[in-house]
Order: C-alpha cells, then structure tokens, then sequence
C-alpha cells in the first residue's frame, strides 16, 4: 500500500515495523487518513501517504530544506507526544494538522506514527497565500500548492481529537512488542569505550603525579557550551570524558556514580534552558528523568541513558526550538480563524497556547512579523470583505459578526487596511 525506506532487515530495526506497517495500513483504510512511521531520530521508515500531495510539492520546491523542514516537525511531536502520554496533535510548518502516536519500548521513545495532514477548518484564500508566502515558496511552484491545500480533507477539531485517541491505540498495539537491541548494544559498547580509554588516560595521570586528577571543570564548561550550540557529536565526546574522570574517581561505586549522573542532568538543563529551550519542557523531562534514574542497575546502562538525555536536551535547544514555535503560531492562527468573530484578548491566545502573554507576543512577532492585534485587525477586515460583497448586511451588523462592537472603529480600521471605507468598497464591488 505505501512505500518502505529502511533495510529489509530485522535486527536493524528497534521495534516491529512489519506489525507496525500492517497496523497503520489498517488505520489509513479505515479513516482515510494517510500515515508514515518514523524512527526515533525522525528518519522515515514506512509511508503511506498518498503522492503529489501538498507536503511533497512543498518539500519538492524547497528541496533538502523543506525534507529536513518535515522531519523536525515529526521529531517534535514524537517528543511531545511521548510528553503528553503517547499522543499530541500540532500543526506542522506550513499550518497542516497532523497527530502523532510515540512508539515506547522498555520507557524509551524508539519511534512514531504520525497521521495527516489535514486541515481544522475551511481554507481562506488569503489565508492559503499568507501561508505559502510566509514559506518563500518559488512561483513555480505556488499554484499547485495553493490547489493541493484545497484538496486537503477538513475534519473538525472533535473528529481530530478522536483520530488521534485511535492512533495512540494503533502506537501502543505496536509498542508492545520487544524491539531489536542491536543499535543499543553497539552504541553502549563504542561509548563503554571511549569512556576506558579516559580511565585509563586518568590511571597514567595519577601514576605521574602521585596525586589524584582534578575534576575536568573546564571541560564541563565546554560541554555545556556545545550543548547550548546543539553540536551532539561535540557533546557526547566532553561528555565521556567526563564519564571516565567520575568512573575513576569513585572506584566504579555505583551509587556515588548515580549521585553524580544527577548532578549532571541539572547541568544539562541548564545548558538547554540558557540555549533557549522551553523551560516548561525542559523542567517536564528534569522530573521524568529523575524519577527513572533509581530503575538502573549498571553504569553500562545508566551511561547510555544519560546520553540519550543529553541529545534529547540538545534537540529542545536546537532542532526544534524553531518548529516548537511555528506549531504555537499555528495553534494561535487557528484559534483566531474559529473566533475572531468573538472578542479576543492577547491574553486570551496566549492561554490557549500555554504561555505568558509577554512571550507569545514576541513569538508571534518574531514569527508572523505584525504584532497580534494587527493579525487580528487583518484577519476580521478579510472576513468582513467577503460578507460585504457576498450578502445584504447592514454595515453595523458586519462590523458585529466579525468581532467589532464599535461600527465607527470598524470602518477607521477598514479603511486604514483596504484604503477605502466599507462603503465604498461595497459600491465597488471590490474593485479598488
């Protein structure tokens, strides 16, 4: 039914992709919706989704950007899925909604499925040509993603909540299944490595100066500056040698050695939380992870796990700080496009999307570049355009269903954006 991307192979898999293909295969007949399996690093294993759709014209137009553009995007919600119990709902960069179900085995996140794309409400032309624009889509390219976006299914957010509880029963029928170990063990065994090799590098140091090496503090500086930087291969290297110094220092005492994978773990965060990872999420996994440190019995194990905390703190830092924000903006766009003939606050949004309103303001600048209200203003001006061309209203009972009480700010505003007033726009039939 859909297209494999890993090695027909499996011991090179974590878990059960030929249970995990069938079960999505199943999931797709029956909803209609399209899915891919990822791994746990993002990569595509298995998809199902239907060709020339609107993520491959855009992936096609924006080439390697735009494939590494949606891979973020499907790492993100796999971590955030595995955040929120399993499953999450977020919009990816070009405004799709997609779901995601994580794939855990033995507590570790190994894989996903993520299910879409589609879209929550009906398309706004204008709206499809913000969206496109925003993205620097070539010309080439914008008409045939402008009609891909219509032919995107709309299913509302209800319906999308419920596909979403069914993916995670999918995801978790998948997840009961022992995955392969072979990656793991040769992962822990390349860093048990390095790791003696720092030992035995600090035995030399002793034996020379009869005295025993200083903790490398400098060299958690630098790992903290790496992570900071999102650079993993830097980070693992700082990282192993600090791993040698504590394993040499307190003569392999397992609880000592945990004592001290704590401290580190506090470092780690720190260094993501000033890289600019979200504190919310950072403090989220700080919780998680120090409640399953007391389940390791082995530095072996231990040593890996602290690892995969380091590279899940980097990604918050620097792979996906970007896509965390685009699906806040595109949480608060749609939030808008559902009541923006209601009264809406700044305040009001931020809430929605989880954070303070100070900081969603500067996302959303950052992002949209025009401040919320004037989104906002924009947003109820188009509406209001089509219900002046489209229908015998009168001026006041326009300017109330698109969310303005005052009919004379409504038209102060109309005329600022359009360049005509209400009226005359009508008169006109829209031609300026």
């Amino acid at each position: 039914m859909g297209n494999y991307y890993y090695a027909d192979n499996a011991e090179f898999n974590e878990f059960n992709i030929e249970r995990a293909v069938k079960a999505v295969d199943a999931y797709s007949k029956s909803t209609g919706i399209g899915c891919i399996i990822i791994d746990k690093k993002g990569v595509t294993l298995y998809s199902n989704v239907k060709d020339n759709n609107v993520c491959e014209i855009i992936k096609h137009a924006e080439g390697l950007q735009g494939i590494q553009m949606c891979a973020h995007a499907h790492l993100y919600g796999s971590y955030q899925a595995e955040r929120f119990g399993g499953k999450y709902v977020f919009f990816c960069p070009i405004g799709l909604v997609h779901w995601v179900s994580s794939i855990i085995q033995d507590d570790m996140l190994k894989g996903a499925i993520v299910a879409g794309p589609v879209q929550m409400v009906e398309p706004e032309e204008f709206l499809i040509e913000d969206l496109l624009v925003k993205r620097n889509i070539k010309p080439e390219y914008l008409s045939a993603a402008k009609e891909a976006l219509k032919t995107l299914p709309v299913i509302n957010p209800e319906k999308v909540n419920s596909l979403s509880d069914l993916l995670a029963m999918v995801a978790s029928y998948v997840s009961d299944i022992q995955p392969s170990k072979y990656f793991e063990k040769n992962d822990i065994l390349e860093q048990q490595s390095s790791i003696s090799e720092y030992i035995h590098y600090f035995k030399n140091t002793e034996e020379d100066s009869d005295s025993l090496p200083v903790y490398p503090l400098q060299k958690e500086k630098e790992l903290l500056k790496l992570i900071a930087l999102g650079d993993k291969a830097g980070s693992q290297k700082i990282l192993n040698e600090i791993f040698g110094y504590i394993f040499f220092s307190t003569g392999g005492k397992f609880e000592v050695i945990k004592a001290r994978v704590l401290e580190l773990i506090v470092l780690l965060s720190r260094a993501a939380l000033e890289g600019g990872a979200d504190v919310e999420q950072i403090f989220g996994l700080n919780y998680k992870y120090l409640n399953e440190i007391h389940n390791f019995k082995n530095v072996e194990e231990l040593t890996y796990w602290l690892s995969n905390i380091m590279n899940r703190f980097t990604d918050c830092v620097f792979v996906l700080k970007g896509v965390k924000h685009v699906d806040v903006i595109y949480r608060a766009v749609e939030y808008v496009r559902r009541n923006y003939m209601k009264k809406i606050t700044l305040e009001e949004v931020a809430s929605h999307v989880f954070l303070s309103p100070s900081y969603f303001s500067k996302i959303f600048k950052e992002e949209m570049k025009e401040n919320f209200n004037n989104y906002l203003n924009r947003v109820r001006i188009e509406m209001s355009k089509k219900l002046l061309l489209d229908s015998n209203m009168s001026l006041i009972d326009i300017s109330n269903n698109v969310g303005y009480e005052d009919q004379s700010y409504f038209s102060k505003v109309f005329k600022k954006l359009v360049g005509i007033s209400p009226g005359k726009y009508r008169e006109s039939r829209g031609k300026i």
